[in-house]
């Protein structure tokens, strides 16, 4: 399908426009980059392989799979592994993990768009050299300290350094002596020279940037074979332009790197390293969610100070974290969709994740019967040996997918908040006779209705079981049920088949919407009840649940089988998320 008036293809799925949508399609209109043999749209998601993904990421990834995947392109998975200290294989494995987990994919036709920024140490070392030998950069003996004085600020110009007039060639043996191997971490460094006002520039991006440094470090794909390493800044633009990138799609804190990103590109093509048009650079607004910290550092901190069980942790905001607790690929991209593309930053609050994962899971999660906190309920008069097959929808809406059974027996287990013993004005489950009133009558769902006659207690004065006759003409789907008005209906399973099971209640991990804002100590707004875990009664069924299978337990909310924790017949249940917003309620 396109668009007659300027034959620009359509969007496959006609996603809502944004202004990054509006460039797209404005170059393809322009044929900006129609060059041979490869699309005229070509993306990149570019993560730093030194911690776990989270939700902020999935917007990124979002974005720019999303681009090229809806205007016939492709989009390239490349790590930024310029920084061998932090960074590990278990990294890369975990995001390329989880952007497949999301739906997207760097393969194409049969080929493999899977990068490393360390694929280009060579191409950027000769590159760094050009730089040197052209004027355009040079090695800076400055300790850090010196260095760091000299910068100024963002209110007072930077100091040149004393050897930015150093000549090339002295720089040239110099930078080639710090790839040898000859000095310690620290004693050079090589900047760029951007301009003659150098350190003046109002952009402090721009006063003679770092683009190579010392570190003898072992790095997980190059090993022992280099000892100086690039910077960021210079990299990524270098990366994106040697892969042919057309839109480098980034968040606004990239936007003061724009210029440089412009002039290194613009630089090394005066050189003959790249054909015009070089990649440009465009950034949105990153993705703000509250009730979350999305800090690598502070996020390792929870993990190695034990707050949480690991990076996969159901409360933690990492994408493997939030695969655990139960979310869905894609009610995350129906929260990114929700959101929007724009060039404002802002807060988006987490009922709005929440309200995209009821949403999506609301017609797919076949239903179940739990009790959470259960209560022994004895039908007095109903046989010990009897036990009576009821039966209910799987889901109530998708009649096609058929029924699930389950029994009614004498013993049940139903929610302790199902009965009182004085009851609350407009409480209308079970309570005992008052006074000369008989007890509360509620139906059983699905079942009978049945008359509360008493209860017992233990030895701590707790209720420990609730009495109740039942009518045999009541029972659910037969004439003899019409009979019967009555305002309440509780859910139950029976205790003779019930599946016990480990259910544990997560919520928010942080009880203030910005943990972390303002300098605060986010470890003082931990949630105590971020999670309770229960031993709960299932109906029967459920010991089939597989790992990751999604249910709505009525009443209660969704629940997932955990993947990590469940076994075959004796599954383990996460709460994704309640039945609706409740949050400070």
């Amino acid at each position: 399908m396109s668009n007659d008036k300027n034959n620009v293809p359509a969007p496959a799925n006609a996603p809502s426009p944004n202004f990054l949508r509006a460039i797209v399609e404005n170059d393809l209109a322009a044929g900006t980059h129609v060059r041979a043999g490869l699309p005229p749209v070509i993306t990149r998601f570019p993560p730093e392989p030194n911690g776990y993904l989270h939700v902020g990421h999935a917007k990124s990834i979002h974005v720019n799979f999303g681009l090229a995947r809806d205007y016939g392109g492709r989009c390239h998975l490349r790590f930024d592994d310029t920084n061998p200290e932090k960074e590990d294989t278990e990294y890369v494995d975990t995001i390329k993990d989880s952007v497949k987990w999301l739906g997207f994919d760097w393969e194409q036709d049969g080929q493999s768009h899977l990068y490393f920024a360390s694929d280009y140490f060579e191409q950027l070392y000769t590159m760094a050299e050009y730089l040197i030998t052209s004027g355009h950069a040079y090695v800076d003996s400055q300790s850090a300290e010196d260095m760091a004085r000299n910068r100024g600020n963002f209110g007072t110009p930077g100091t040149n350094s004393p050897f930015r007039d150093r000549p090339a060639a002295e720089s040239l043996a110099l930078f080639r002596a710090m790839r040898a191997g000859q000095f310690k971490d620290g004693e050079h460094i090589l900047r760029a020279k951007i301009s003659e006002d150098g350190m003046a520039s109002p952009n402090m991006n721009m006063r003679d940037p770092a683009i190579y440094r010392i570190r003898h470090a072992h790095h997980h794909r190059t090993g022992d074979a280099w000892c100086i390493y690039p910077m960021y800044d210079y990299t990524h633009p270098i990366s994106d332009a040697l892969e042919n990138i057309t839109h480098s799609v980034c968040t606004l804190e990239f936007q003061d790197h724009r210029p440089f990103y412009d002039w290194l590109l613009a630089t090394l093509a005066e050189g003959g390293f790249f054909k015009q048009p070089v990649p440009r650079q465009y950034e949105f607004a990153r993705l703000n969610t509250t009730y979350v910290v999305t800090s690598k550092r502070k996020l390792r901190q929870l993990v190695e100070e034990g707050i949480v069980s690991g990076w996969d942790d159901p409360r933690m905001p990492t994408l493997v974290g939030l695969r655990r607790r139960g979310f869905t690929p894609d009610s995350i991209k129906l929260f990114c969709d929700r959101t929007g593309t724009s060039k404002s930053d802002g807060w988006i609050d987490m009922s709005v994740l929440e309200g995209a994962l009821r949403d999506d899971l609301d017609p797919k999660a076949p239903r179940a019967t739990a009790v959470l906190r259960p209560l022994k309920l004895i039908i007095d008069n109903f046989p010990a040996d009897l036990s009576v097959p009821c039966s209910c929808p799987v889901h109530p809406h998708f009649p096609e997918r058929g029924e699930r059974t389950f029994p009614i027996t004498r013993e049940l287990w139903i929610e302790q908040e199902d009965f009182m013993e004085v009851p609350s004005k407009g409480y209308f489950r079970f309570y005992p006779p008052i006074g000369d009133a008989p007890g509360s009558r509620v139906r059983l769902r699905h079942g009978y209705v049945a008359e509360c006659v008493g209860y017992d207690k233990d030895a701590d004065g707790k209720v420990s079981a609730v009495h109740v006759k039942y009518f045999e003409d009541s029972k659910s789907g037969t004439e003899g049920s019409n009979a019967y008005k009555v305002k309440g209906n509780i859910h139950w399973v029976s205790a003779a088949t019930a599946l016990e099971a480990e259910v544990r209640l997560y919520d928010r991990l942080f009880l203030d919407p910005h943990p972390d804002a303002g300098g605060k100590d986010f470890k003082t707004a931990l949630n105590p009840a971020a999670l309770e875990v229960v031993t709960a009664y299932l109906e029967p069924g459920m010991s089939a649940a597989e790992p990751e299978q999604r249910f709505q337990f009525e009443r209660h909310g969704y629940f997932v089988a955990d993947r990590v924790d469940s076994a075959p017949g004796k599954p383990v249940f996460n709460r994704v998320t309640t039945l609706k917003d409740s949050w400070g309620k």
